[in-house]
């Protein structure tokens, strides 16, 4: 039987996707291809967003069972990224001071390091949580 999680927020899913035509709900729910697709195209010239607004919730599902649980919360590391990413709060969330410094220094490497971070957040909170896990057994 699988354990049930709940990785990620519905509710922030729909505010994330007040700002969808860029992509910001496809990041978040681990699709970084559609996300950049939709940031470049404004969500496929709105269709796209819109569309997403009845898909949110199964992004929702998917995004719960892909994910690992563990001590960094998805949605607060994803609010500090999309809001505070040029300065690196996120990392510092994440207990990643050295990067954190670096971005908070540099604004986000100049947006690329926020963009990467954008792109691969959700993998690195789940490698983080899965370590976690393997240290308590």
């Amino acid at each position: 039987m699988t354990e049930a999680r709940n990785t990620h927020n519905l509710l922030l899913g729909y505010l994330l996707w007040i700002f969808g035509f860029l992509g910001a709900h496809r990041f978040y729910y681990g699709k970084p291809v559609t996300g950049t697709i939709w940031f470049f195209t404004l969500g496929l010239l709105g269709i796209g967003w819109l569309i997403d607004l009845f898909l949110i919730p199964s992004m929702d599902r998917r995004a719960d069972l892909r994910y690992h649980q563990g001590d960094s919360n998805y949605s607060v590391a994803w609010i500090l990224l999309t809001f505070l990413g040029v300065f690196g709060v996120h990392r510092f969330y994440l207990g990643k001071w050295i990067s954190g410094l670096i971005w908070l220094f540099t604004l986000g490497l100049l947006g690329l390091g926020v963009l990467y971070d954008f792109w691969t957040l959700n993998e690195q909170i789940s490698e983080q949580h899965e370590q976690q896990r393997r240290g308590a057994l």
